[in-house]
């Protein structure tokens, strides 16, 4: 009996693929895009919504009509989510919808990207009329609400 053939050493291969898109997507947002700490709150209105409307998302009082989780997606693949994400909530009417992106606590030195990411990403959008860090019990400094422009 013939013995097989030693198998070859493993190598990191998907390991090494992940941090060279992680390195690729943290220079994706352009410098001063990367001020938030992991625990830091997002909030965000534009001028025509009040003040005390933005308090009253942050405080969840807004029932959030659906949501999307993006833990585990790179941020190419969350910003697409979230386009079509966002997309089909206007269709649908919907005024409140929750996104999770995560607190990044394991995105290492670089900090969170995918809350830097939405931060940004969600500024950028006509639709987007505000969005707030989520009370803790619908997932804190780890979620937004986000409040929709009803078309």
């Amino acid at each position: 009996m013939v013995a097989p053939p030693p198998r070859p050493r493993a190598r990191a291969v998907f390991r090494r693929a992940d941090e060279r898109r992680a390195l690729a997507e943290s220079l994706e947002l352009g410098p001063g895009e990367w001020l938030l700490a992991t625990g830091d709150e997002l909030r965000f209105r534009r001028a025509q919504v009040p003040a005390r409307l933005l308090e009253r998302l942050r405080r969840g009082e807004f029932a959030a009509e659906d949501e999307i989780d993006l833990h585990g997606l790179t941020a190419r693949q969350a910003r697409a989510a979230l386009r079509e994400f966002l997309a089909a909530a206007l269709a649908r009417g919907l005024h409140c919808v929750r996104v999770v992106h995560g607190k990044g606590l394991r995105s290492g030195p670089g900090g969170p990207v995918l809350k830097h990411a939405v931060n940004v990403w969600l500024r950028k959008l006509d639709p987007v009329l505000a969005f707030a860090s989520a009370p803790r019990r619908d997932g804190g400094t780890g979620a937004v609400y986000v409040l929709l422009a009803r078309v």
